[in-house]
């Protein structure tokens, strides 16, 4: 199973886009239609790379959104980019989501005590290669953290791409700990500081900031996808969330392959990227 985008708007503008296609060339959700699974038997998960390591710009699914393309996030009216917090280059994996799957805000997680932040599970790709914006990589699930976000539970999912020539050597969350030393805390570092320079406290997390294993993680997104299976069947109320997609037919939100491309087309055609600011490079320090 093969995906490809096609960008829409200018690149480092609010009106920038980046839409999906299946092999066959019709358009389709990220957050909808593509498989949860690539392999189910094996636990092998697809996933959508949002942002490419060492890259700054906050680009996400666009929940709210007809086919929910990539957008880059806006906070106060300005474009969201990520600060570099000494000693982290903008985000130090490949991040990005898993398919089919909703961390639901009325569900109280029994371990964390606190709600679903209301979009696709988060994954952190630890794998060597440096992925596109927009592609989808098929990953084993290593581990998951819990971070608290502003109240809610955002958990992030330790992945490795299993394309990645060492993916053998990666099957728990304690295989990281022993072939990357340090990433893990450096991981722990990242979430807890990239919001202090715009103004906010440090982020906190659920058992005292440890990763749970394997295991606990593959339990943890195939709940995300039971919740995703509510919502896109209408037993759970969306909200905002946009549910159009291409490819379930039992959806009540489905719809034709004709009113997908119309719903593409009728946003900006791709034109000149604009420069991104110059603070993009920028440095931040401060003592923990």
């Amino acid at each position: 199973m093969s995906f490809t985008t096609e960008e829409r708007g200018r690149p480092n503008t609010a009106e920038y886009r980046v839409f999906f296609k299946d092999s066959a060339g019709k358009h389709i959700s990220p957050f909808h239609d593509i498989p949860i699974y690539a392999s189910e038997e094996e636990n092998i998960f697809h996933a959508v790379v949002e942002v490419p390591r060492w890259t700054n710009a906050k680009i996400e699914i666009a929940t709210k959104e007809p086919l929910n393309p990539l957008k880059q996030d806006i906070k106060k009216g300005n474009l969201r980019y990520v600060a570099n917090v000494f000693p982290h280059k903008g985000y130090i994996w490949n991040y990005g989501a898993i398919p089919q799957t909703w961390e639901d805000p009325s569900h109280q997680d029994s371990d964390t005590g606190c709600c679903g932040d209301n979009d696709p599970i988060d994954i952190c790709d630890i794998g060597n290669k440096v992925c596109s914006r927009g592609e989808v990589i098929k990953v084993k699930v290593l581990g998951t953290l819990a971070l608290i976000d502003e109240g809610e539970t955002d958990w992030k999912v330790i992945v490795i791409n299993t394309d990645d020539p060492d993916a053998a050597e990666y099957n728990d969350i304690d295989d990281v700990r022993r072939n990357k030393p340090g990433y893990l805390e450096a991981t722990v570092d990242w979430f807890r500081r990239y919001k202090v320079p715009d103004g906010k406290p440090e982020n906190q997390f659920a058992f005292n900031g440890d990763f749970k294993d394997r295991d606990f993680a593959i339990k943890t997104v195939k709940d995300t996808h039971e919740f995703w299976k509510a919502l896109v069947s209408k037993k759970t109320d969306a909200g905002e969330l946009n549910c159009t997609n291409t490819s379930i037919t039992d959806s009540p939100f489905c719809c034709s392959a004709a009113d997908a491309k119309a719903a593409v087309q009728s946003t900006s055609a791709l034109g000149a990227e604009d420069p991104a600011p110059s603070s993009v490079d920028n440095w931040f320090y401060y003592e923990k």
